[in-house]
């Protein structure tokens, strides 16, 4: 038959979108014609699958070929569309069975990037996709077999791995029963498969830090509320150290959630090699001279995530945090607010998951000694202010815990070294202090403190009269906003769950007013 149609899917953010490919064969002169808002990735294709089809010992087609991707005005980048752009000419030319087989084209979804020797290679986003074409009905899904064990993680569907055109071939004209290496197969459910290995804590453990209670309670607070945390002190003082066993004290991500930020690394091409889900909170730290794109995300031609996504439910470490641009600070206080990236470019708008938990480290002062008994700052009073200043005030509104982290004596080294708590021990706190939370927003959309919206906050899960007295002083003396209120009573609620309390009480107040003045940063 001169026409046919196969399925693929495009990635616009962390969202697929069905994309029709039909495939025209008619007399006029040979060649390719690519229609359908492709890019330069996309255009590229003609040659690759042209070479990749003879090179698999097919026949290319030497008429008018034209292939469009529908719906025309949706944009399609990269190179993921190969393998149902070659299946569905050699379904035109009549060489391969167009809904026959144990892989029906018009029920099946084909995704990977063909090699000019026919060899399918990995692509990315191939979770969000085939989750894609999960919801639109698809049950079936022929990928890379390199990608296949990330398919597979979509319940309920039938994945078809293949490491070439030739292998895939094979399969769609009913030869399932082919062997050896270059031989398309079933990839067994994810269901089938062991479970993940259990979490590693051997390598960094909380108790690694020693002599900083008021830091490492700070860091179990918002551990357990999801809330955002600043730590202020001198260079070697341990501030880097808390932040980064913050994740040790984390639960696991659950398997809704382990989808939804597997899917964003399979987007930016930052899985582990050899783990197709994640199932720990992940941990970014970017260096202070990331741009805007790099945080937030972006690019001119395809929109990848940034590090506020990569980090979404888990840690975001912003070490050296007055060196970084004030641009790229203050970009991200628009996530931080409501849990996601919204990018907009010519013809698409692309949205990306960034619920995560910010952690600031900073120095005191430009000459990092600012702090301690025996430092020797030579930094003026203004000099300080200016380098400060470069953490905004309405960052900084936005942050829930301030605190400040002084050097260790030689007394606290000794003396700690026993009685400091691990990661463990702590974690089963936080992992108790998140269940009473989750019960008790149960039925809303939220499951951590920090969530909880404002008016939801006030309206439903007010303290006692009593306890709201310390944040109304401060409020009469102009030391706290009104976003400050509602952070604070946010923070006096994971306090609460910590202790098992039913309500926070006004010394739970006091403490979170505390923690959010900080010293005077």
């Amino acid at each position: 038959m001169p026409f046919a149609r196969t399925h693929s899917v495009a990635i616009v953010g962390v969202e697929g979108h069905q994309v029709e490919i039909e495939a025209d064969i008619a007399n006029g002169l040979v060649g390719l014609l690519l229609v359908g808002l492709p890019d330069t990735a996309l255009r590229e294709a003609r040659d690759r699958i042209r070479a990749a089809i003879v090179n698999s010992h097919e026949t290319w087609p030497q008429r008018r070929i034209t292939v469009g991707l529908s719906p025309a005005s949706l944009p399609k980048r990269g190179s993921g569309f190969d393998l149902g752009i070659a299946v569905a000419i050699l379904m035109a030319a009549g060489t391969v069975p167009a809904s026959t087989g144990p892989a029906a084209s018009d029920r099946t979804m084909f995704l990977g990037e063909l090699g000019l020797d026919g060899r399918l290679h990995p692509i990315r986003g191939v979770l969000p996709a085939v989750s894609a074409a999960s919801a639109a009905g698809f049950g079936t899904v022929m990928v890379p077999w390199a990608n296949a064990p990330e398919a597979a993680l979509v319940p309920r569907m039938r994945v078809i791995g293949a490491p070439s055109l030739a292998a895939a071939l094979r399969w769609l004209r009913g030869d399932t029963c082919a062997a050896g290496p270059d031989a398309a197969r079933l990839f067994p459910p994810d269901g089938s498969r062991p479970a993940p290995a259990a979490r590693d804590r051997s390598a960094i453990d909380l108790a690694d830090v020693l002599g900083q209670p008021l830091a490492r309670r700070a860091a179990e607070i918002c551990a357990a509320g999801g809330h955002h945390l600043l730590l202020l002190g001198p260079p070697g003082a341990g501030k880097t150290m808390i932040a980064e066993r913050i994740p040790t004290i984390l639960p696991a991500l659950d398997r809704a959630e382990a989808l939804e930020v597997t899917s964003i690394h399979s987007i930016a091409g930052t899985l582990p090699p050899g783990c197709p889900l994640i199932s720990d909170p992940p941990f970014c730290g970017p260096h202070h001279t990331a741009t805007k794109a790099a945080i937030v995300g972006g690019g001119s031609g395809t929109i990848r995530p940034g590090a506020a996504s990569l980090a979404h439910k888990g840690i975001l470490l912003l070490d050296e945090a007055p060196e970084f641009a004030r641009d790229v600070l203050d970009a991200l206080r628009q996530p931080l607010e409501s849990g996601q990236v919204v990018l907009a470019r010519s013809g698409v708008t692309a949205r990306f998951p960034a619920r995560f938990t910010l952690v600031l480290a900073a120095n005191p002062c430009p000459c990092a000694n600012g702090g301690g008994a025996s430092a020797a700052c030579t930094c003026t009073p203004i000099a300080k202010r200016r380098y400060m200043g470069r953490l905004s005030g309405p960052l900084l509104d936005r942050v829930d815990v301030k605190v400040e982290v002084l050097p260790v004596g030689r007394a606290e080294l000794l003396s700690d070294g026993r009685s400091a708590e691990s990661s463990c021990v702590v974690a089963g706190r936080v992992a108790a202090a998140r269940q009473r939370a989750a019960a008790r927003l149960a039925g809303t959309p939220w499951r951590l403190n920090a969530q909880l919206p404002g008016s939801e906050l006030r309206r439903h899960f007010a303290p006692a009269p009593a306890a709201l007295r310390p944040l109304e002083r401060a409020m009469e003396l102009g030391q706290i906003s009104a976003r400050g209120v509602d952070r604070v009573l946010r923070v006096s609620w994971t306090l609460a769950d910590l202790v098992g309390k039913p309500r926070p009480d006004d010394k739970d107040t006091c403490y979170a007013l505390g923690l959010w003045l900080g010293v005077g940063t």
